[in-house]
């Protein structure tokens, strides 16, 4: 449940800013980090998040969490541009009857990409660790997203901590009677919670339907509505994406 506290989103200058900039400045970001060819700006705006992130006191733990499929993926990238493609080879080696050349063209090739990908994943991040689910659903509802997959995400994101619930129960009876004792029993315990989840899944799905429809729901959702930009947040925001296209350019 730690993973989506927001008790760091507070007290903090990016969590005081009005969602739909801060949505707006890590959609320029993106487009520059993905466009740029190098490795200087994307490094730049991977160690900024960090910097932002140290700031805001994220967990150290969430932190690892919200790196670590990227940080594999990019590894694995590295590995395979780094060993199979390229033509400028650095050394040559022979593993169980396999010649693996390292080609220089395509290690440099790897990191570039790698730096995009750390780079993208960063701002998502930093916008996620400082944007309240609220705000941010409303940002995405002025960005005129459309409104369906708004709702969709609204109420899985509810629903996460009540199947969190079910689970921890499930979890602690089948623990309660050994079925974790060993791997066969392990992993027939594991099937039984992830089948037991899902059918929970549909029937909460199924009765919040019914619940809404009975109370009229007209697909107007009050916590989307929004205010006014504010003067200060959009000048200061144009300075920075100003100074990061200064960068991006070089």
């Amino acid at each position: 449940m730690e993973l989506f506290s927001e008790y760091f989103k507070k007290d903090h200058v990016l969590s005081r800013i009005d969602a739909r900039v801060k949505l707006l400045v890590a959609l320029a970001l993106l487009g520059m980090v993905l466009s740029y060819r190098g490795f200087l700006f994307p490094i730049v705006i991977t160690l900024l998040c960090f910097f932002f992130s140290v700031k805001m006191k994220v967990p150290l733990r969430i932190f690892i969490l919200r790196f670590s499929e990227p940080l594999f993926i990019v590894a694995i990238m590295i590995f395979l541009k780094f060993f199979f493609t390229g033509t400028e080879a650095l050394f040559s080696i022979k593993l169980m009857g396999i010649d693996f050349v390292g080609h220089r063209d395509g290690l440099l090739e790897g990191l570039m990409i790698g730096s995009r990908i750390m780079g993208a994943v960063s701002i998502v991040a930093i916008v996620g660790f400082s944007t309240p689910f609220t705000e941010f659903m409303a940002g995405l509802s002025w960005l005129r997203v459309p409104k369906g997959f708004v709702e969709i995400l609204m109420f899985a994101y509810r629903y996460i901590f009540v199947l969190f619930d079910d689970a921890n129960v499930i979890y602690s009876a089948q623990k309660n009677r050994l079925g974790y004792s060993n791997m066969r029993r392990g992993l027939s315990s594991f099937g039984v919670l992830a089948g037991s989840l899902t059918l929970k899944a549909f029937d909460h799905s199924q009765n919040t339907t019914v619940a809404m429809v009975q109370r009229g729901y007209d697909g107007n959702i009050p916590l989307l509505k929004h205010k006014s930009f504010k003067f200060s947040e959009v000048a200061v925001s144009f300075a920075f994406l100003a100074l990061m296209g200064c960068l991006w350019g070089l």
